[in-house]
C-alpha cells in the first residue's frame, strides 16, 4: 500500500506501507491492504504508520483521507 500525505506547501512523505492508523471526525481507525474505498475528515491527532517494519508517525491539526487501490493520499494541514 501507499501512503501519501499532503500539505497546502509540499508533499511531506510518499512512502511503502503495510498499516496506517488516522485520527477521523468519528473516531481513529486502521487501514490494511485491500481496504474498502473511502473519504473521512480528519481531526487533529497523529497520523501512524509502519513502513519497512518500523513505526513511524506525523501530527496534523485536520485533514481529509481517500483511500482507494491501496494508495492512501492525506491532506493536511500540520
Amino acid at each position: 500500500m501507499t501512503l501519501t500525505v499532503l500539505t497546502p506547501e509540499k508533499m511531506l512523505l510518499e512512502t511503502a506501507v503495510s498499516k496506517v492508523s488516522l485520527p477521523a471526525s468519528k473516531g481513529r481507525f486502521m487501514v490494511l491492504k485491500d481496504h474498502a474505498p473511502l473519504i473521512s475528515s480528519l481531526e487533529e491527532g497523529r497520523v501512524v504508520f509502519v513502513s519497512d517494519g518500523v513505526e513511524e508517525n506525523v501530527d496534523i491539526a485536520s485533514g481529509f483521507v481517500e483511500i482507494a487501490y491501496n494508495k492512501v493520499t492525506v491532506c493536511a494541514e500540520l
